[in-house]
């Protein structure tokens, strides 16, 4: 398990990045190109976990370009409504953290406005730039990756399975008491079944080729009746069950009652205790099983005043190894920024999140995402618990989402 990564070789680590609209680090003795930002004030909002990297980072933006910097505390679950409430009257930060999947709903409402990244794209996770970007345009500089994966009991365990039925073996020759760990409820829980359902070719919608969503559904056909039967299957099998929720589910793991469990990173602080190993999810169709990646990043609010200083603070100064490493030690969440993900993965667990994330595919960020999740899980969950016909459930469930989003 990691601890502080942030070694003196990463702290010493630098990586000029430029920007469009942007200025550059420039080589030591010449002079810097950084914009002109006397008198002017950048606001941004941050929760707790973020402060301490973002004020740092705020601390050479200010002596490189004269500007100030007010960093605003605020609880997470606020930033997103305030936001979207005080935006459009003129008020809010110049820049907010957020989450990739905000996206859709800040650009229908037009409180964010796009950045420029320039040449710098190529410096990040392709994943993590594809989940901000829209219409071709990309709306948030990203700095976090997070994914789930299969976490494993190298003692239960010593191999990673290949696919599902062997997990499963694996599982039953360990003798413990679940096979294998996936949490369930009453209402489903699609956004950890997700990579068992790509599995099997039914992504939740259909993508184009820069990764963006397009509202078409594609959950439904051959691919979302086969996921729907197996769900069936393995629950009759005892695999499945609505009675392993999350607190049982980790409870269980951590007391070496299954060597697998799906789940994420906010899952190892209860693992204190196992020796495990991070793998790819094994498919269950035969097809690859991808997870959704959430990325966590910053915005830039459609009415700042200072758009030019925001885009250089964000992309020249919280674009860095320093700072990404730093939210990383915050957060736990492996970095958006390649240099820093490679310092970080010096770290096997962190390294196996970043693995299994870089062929995963980001939450869909559309508005439409509403009425999925509003009958998803619940039709999962009415399959798995026998309350449903597998092929009849799934069938209506893609016909009321789709009614839902015309």
């Amino acid at each position: 398990m990691r601890r502080s990564i942030l070694t003196a070789a990463a702290l010493t680590a630098t990586l000029a990045l430029t920007a469009c609209s942007g200025g550059a680090e420039e080589p030591a003795g010449e002079e810097s190109s950084a914009p002109d930002g006397a008198g002017a004030t950048l606001t941004v909002w941050v929760d707790e976990t973020r402060q301490a990297a973002v004020e740092d980072a705020a601390t050479g933006f200010e002596e490189a370009t004269g500007a100030q910097v007010e960093v605003v505390l605020k609880n997470f679950e606020d930033i997103r409504p305030d936001f979207l409430a005080q935006v459009p009257t003129g008020k809010g930060p110049d820049i907010t953290v957020g989450a990739h999947d905000w996206l859709g709903e800040l650009t229908t409402n037009g409180v964010v406005a796009p950045i420029e990244l320039g040449d710098t794209a190529d410096a990040f996770e392709p994943v993590s730039v594809a989940a901000f970007t829209q219409d071709g345009q990309v709306y948030g500089l990203p700095y976090a990756v997070e994914n789930i994966a299969l976490i494993r009991n190298t003692e239960l365990a010593p191999e990673a399975p290949a696919t599902w039925d062997d997990a499963i073996a694996a599982g039953e020759e360990a003798g413990t008491r679940y096979p294998l760990l996936i949490q369930t409820s009453t209402e489903g829980d699609p956004y950890t079944y997700y990579p068992l359902q790509t599995s099997f070719g039914a992504p939740v919608f259909e993508q184009n080729e820069d990764g963006s969503y397009t509202p078409e559904l594609a959950l439904g056909g051959e691919g979302g009746t086969a996921f729907a039967q197996w769900l069936a299957e393995q629950a009759e099998a005892g695999t499945l069950s609505t009675d392993v929720t999350y607190d049982v589910a980790v409870a269980a793991f951590a007391k070496g009652e299954s060597p697998f469990i799906v789940g994420g990173p906010w899952m190892l602080e209860q693992f204190a205790d196992v020796d495990v190993a991070i793998d790819p999810i094994p498919s269950a169709g035969g097809e690859p099983a991808q997870p959704f990646v959430g990325v966590a990043g910053f915005y830039v609010s459609a009415q700042s005043e200072n758009a030019l200083l925001a885009n250089d603070f964000l992309v020249n100064h919280m674009a860095t190894p320093e700072a990404q490493l730093a939210l990383y030690e915050a957060g736990d969440r492996p970095p958006a920024l390649l240099e820093a993900a490679d310092t970080a993965s010096e770290d096997p667990v962190t390294a196996g999140f970043r693995e299994v994330g870089a062929d995963a595919v980001p939450m869909p960020s559309l508005p439409e995402m509403g009425a999925v999740w509003a009958y998803w899980g619940v039709t999962e969950a009415a399959i798995i618990s026998g309350k449903s016909e597998p092929e009849a459930a799934w069938q209506k469930m893609v016909d009321d989402i789709q009614g839902e989003i015309g």
